[in-house]
């Protein structure tokens, strides 16, 4: 998934000013081992040689997986569960997540980036379902 998105948008030319990975909670990590947008916003970082920051966007709340909700519950369900500490001069950030949904996630994520001066959001996935 990593080599064919870094590929496509390679392709598109563009070029944010920083990369964020759509975080897991700190327990739904460590059940897991790993986050897949992590592993695939390596290969996109490398492709765009763009910067990548894994530690200012954070998933605060563990909330219910998102699986098994409908639209209405996934956007109260993600209510305030991320944090966002500013990166100096910041305006354009890509998200990378592997599937979009309904975009809850996607949205919370950007009304979090907004609320703290990031001016242009993207939302880069592999799949819509």
């Amino acid at each position: 998934m990593g080599k064919l998105m870094a590929r496509h948008f390679t392709q598109l030319n563009k070029q944010p000013d920083l990369l964020l990975a759509v975080p897991l909670h700190a327990k739904r990590l460590r059940e897991r081992g790993f986050n897949q947008s992590e592993l695939i916003v390596q290969y996109i970082q490398k492709a765009l040689d763009a910067p990548l920051n894994q530690h200012s966007l954070k998933r605060v709340v563990n909330t219910a997986s998102q699986t098994t909700l409908k639209a209405p519950e996934r956007r109260k369900n993600l209510k305030n569960a991320f944090h966002y500490t500013p990166v100096k001069d910041i305006n354009s950030v890509a998200i990378i997540d592997d599937v979009v949904t309904t975009g809850s996630t996607a949205n919370e994520i950007a009304k979090t980036l907004k609320k703290q001066g990031v001016q242009h959001v993207e939302v880069w996935s592999f799949a819509r379902a």
